[in-house]
């Protein structure tokens, strides 16, 4: 999601040690390589699809994993977060690895921010985002702009693990982000609530069920070309990309209208989302984002692969095919 800010620190703080002994006791077992196999990254899923931690898809309906299940404060804090959760993991960074420069375009992060815990971490561990850099104190709780592009860089021997949590927040969620304090903001007088553990509890917490669309609606249609366009760098090419955008918004609303999201008016939607497509291709390929990526990659993953899924929405679990739909978190 796009932020005002790089790094937010969210008023909350956790007992990190606490964290790391639950992780430790669920041993190595349920640890698996990154699904896009970056060298030096290995993940333990905690929210999935159907709470299969060997489901990688981020459509369906969410839930805890076995692994989340046996570790009660580490559901707490996921449940202090006050959010809808979707799709979560442990992430963790071996010694001297890297989380290469990169900006999530993906269709499932345009609204979603990215919660980080660190749980495992060194003072050394840096993160960057556009020209930012900080270094997350394990406990802490942060979320950052994940369209900016960022890095990760950990130059310690040791490993670095961090709670993830994609989510689109709630109502005290973003109560919390609103006393959020900017990296660049003074510590001093910002008042944070830690979270006191309670011995053996498992708490529950809303997830996901609704999140990738049979046929995308004309206001979600509207506000990822608002997005896109927004994000330009000023270009000549911009004014007859931007018109066609508005020529297929307009056919869309008229179809939206007509069939919602009945079965018979998918193939209207295909054809005009493929005209739309071909009438693009040549004329945006100079344009390019603030985010440098290039307007046309982004409007194919976040718009294109998803306008109109039908019952196949997001069903994919092998990594590959999930990269091909802008999964590269």
């Amino acid at each position: 999601m796009k932020l005002q800010v790089p790094f937010l620190q969210l008023p909350l703080t956790f007992d990190a040690s606490l964290l790391a002994a639950e992780i430790a006791a669920l041993g190595e077992g349920p640890w698996r390589p990154h699904p896009q196999g970056f060298a030096g990254n290995s993940m333990l899923p905690l929210v999935a699809s159907g709470g299969d931690p060997a489901n990688e898809s981020f459509a369906g309906e969410m839930s805890p994993t076995p692994e989340l299940l046996r570790c009660p404060y580490l559901s707490q804090v996921i449940a202090s977060l006050g959010a809808t959760v979707g799709r979560s993991r442990l992430m963790r960074l071996s010694g001297h690895a890297e989380v290469t420069r990169h900006a999530d375009q993906g269709y499932y992060w345009t609204e979603r921010v990215r919660v980080h815990v660190p749980v495992v971490t060194q003072p050394t561990v840096r993160f960057e985002c556009g020209d930012a850099a900080i270094n997350m104190a394990a406990g802490e709780c942060w979320i950052f702009d994940t369209w900016r592009q960022h890095r990760v860089l950990n130059d310690a021997v040791e490993s670095r693990v961090h709670l993830v949590v994609d989510t689109v927040g709630g109502g005290r969620f973003w109560e919390h982000v609103a006393r959020g304090r900017p990296h660049d903001a003074p510590r001093s007088g910002w008042p944070v609530q830690a979270l006191a553990p309670e011995p053996g509890r498992i708490d529950a917490f809303p997830c996901e069920r609704v999140n990738v669309p049979v046929v995308m609606t004309p206001w979600e249609l509207n506000a990822h070309l608002g997005l896109l366009f927004n994000d330009l760098i000023a270009h000549p090419a911009a004014g007859p990309v931007r018109a066609l955008s508005m020529r297929f918004a307009r056919t869309w609303q008229g179809l939206w209208f007509e069939y919602g999201e009945r079965d018979e008016g998918h193939a209207h939607y295909r054809e005009a989302l493929t005209q739309f497509v071909e009438a693009v291709r040549a004329p945006s390929q100079p344009l390019l984002l603030k985010n440098e990526i290039r307007w046309f990659a982004a409007m194919m993953t976040i718009i294109a692969k998803f306008a109109v899924t039908g019952a196949t929405a997001g069903a994919s679990t092998h990594a590959a095919q999930q990269r091909a739909i802008g999964d590269n978190a």
